[in-house]
């Protein structure tokens, strides 16, 4: 039987009740502290688009692959597309930047990324707009460097709350990547374009955006391809054209 603590001596009980207990070796955190990184410029329409990958949806399980069939275990991640393939390239590092390193192209793409990160989104567009009109004069249309300064100008329109404008520069790129058979680039085009679309608020408009956007959208589906592969985005476009048709119904009285 242990002792009763008053059967103690005073200066015992004093020294067990301020021994610390005894623990391992502390181990370092497992996990990876981030820096913190400067606010984003905003637009009429929110931060820009999130610049991190997306998974694709999780696997179906074995009774509906069929029998037999495993789920794969390791989906790889969606690649960033359209509007946030841009912002990664001009808010991420400096290192990881794939926009155009021309001579014609470098200096205003530059003073165009420095614009964007400090908020300034009127300048970066005049001199998008600039530089889009001079590069047109001097590339052919389907230039490499041309369809991303394009979708540069396209993206910085759409932060300067001119969706109509990013959505006309987006569906071109996306038919310039059509024809020269890049089905990725055309495909990431389209969900700029459909970003640009779904910021327009006009039912009537976003009607005649929408005619225009899913009629490239569901060719590009029909093909093999990025677009075949991720029908619920077009299928989600497809119910938005709905939406908006009972909404210019409403509006016009029918």
């Amino acid at each position: 039987m242990w002792p009763d603590a008053a059967q103690l001596p005073q200066d015992n009980v004093t020294q067990t009740l301020r021994t610390p207990p005894v623990s391992g070796p502390t181990s370092a955190p497992t996990f990876r502290l981030r820096a913190i990184q400067e606010p984003r410029p905003l637009g009429e329409f929110g931060p820009p688009p999130v610049m991190e990958a997306r998974p694709h949806p999780e696997p179906l399980v074995a009774p509906e692959l069929g029998a037999g069939r495993e789920p794969d275990p390791d989906p790889k991640p969606t690649p960033p597309r359209g509007f946030d393939a841009v912002a990664e390239a001009i808010l991420g590092p400096e290192d990881e930047t794939p926009l155009p390193t021309s001579a014609l192209l470098a200096e205003p793409t530059a003073r165009i990324g420095e614009a964007v990160k400090a908020g300034h989104i009127d300048t970066a567009a005049t001199v998008a707009e600039q530089a889009l009109a001079e590069a047109s004069a001097a590339l052919p249309p389907d230039h490499p460097e041309l369809l991303r300064l394009l979708e540069l100008t396209a993206y910085v329109a759409y932060l300067a709350a001119e969706p109509v404008r990013a959505f006309r520069l987006s569906l071109d790129v996306a038919r310039s990547h059509r024809r020269t058979h890049d089905a990725e680039g055309a495909y990431g085009n389209v969900q700029s374009a459909a970003t640009a679309w779904r910021a327009v608020r006009d039912p009537a408009l976003g009607l005649e955006l929408g005619r225009e956007l899913i009629g490239l959208w569901s060719e590009l589906a029909a093909e093999a391809g990025p677009a075949a592969e991720d029908v619920e985005e077009l299928e989600s476009a497809h119910a938005r054209m709905d939406r908006l048709a009972t909404r210019a119904g409403r509006a016009s009285g029918g």
